[in-house]
């Protein structure tokens, strides 16, 4: 498998995030229940964006000669250990709240590693990778704000007293 640059190997990162988002999106959106389905749509406009932003990653990686397999192959391995620590994370849980905090934690994780692929291509000047990045970046802040902002309607829902 080829060697990939920290630009190629963080864009990698970001793909298995993307891939990963999905399916900790549709595990919280499982957590929902009558009460929270208002939340629902939220979760599904992640979702979606979350596809656009895996397959806008993949398209780039297709412009780095040669490397496309082994970033995808990177992606698969940042995946798994994204769904991994989400497993563990949630393992027992049945509240959305809980399911809204790891997906607080996941957001902010994207937000600073589009935030690194941003910087780490300031250097390369590769254009799909600026493009991209910039709107990778602006989505996942949005996507952190609508998740912070869901995380503390659920809570603001919460009794605080009564017994988890």
């Amino acid at each position: 498998m080829a060697e990939l640059t920290h630009l190629e190997s963080k864009l990698a990162e970001v793909l298995g995030l993307a891939e990963a988002s999905k399916t900790a999106v549709d595990t919280v959106k499982g957590m929902l229940d009558e009460s929270e389905k208002d939340l629902a749509s939220k979760l599904d406009r992640l979702r979606q964006d979350a596809v656009e932003t895996a397959d806008s990653c993949t398209e780039v990686a297709s412009g780095f000669d040669g490397k496309k397999t082994a970033i995808l192959e990177a992606a698969r391995e940042t995946k798994q250990e994204a769904v991994e620590m989400m497993e563990t994370y949630l393992e027992g849980e049945d509240d959305a709240l809980d399911g809204f905090e790891f997906l607080t934690m996941s957001e902010a994780g994207e937000v600073g590693h589009w935030a690194i692929v941003k910087k780490l291509n300031e250097r390369a000047g590769v254009s799909a990778v600026t493009d991209l990045a910039e709107w990778a970046l602006l989505v996942q802040e949005e996507h952190l704000n609508v998740i912070l902002d869901s995380s503390l309607d659920l809570a603001g829902r919460k009794d605080p007293n009564q017994v988890a």
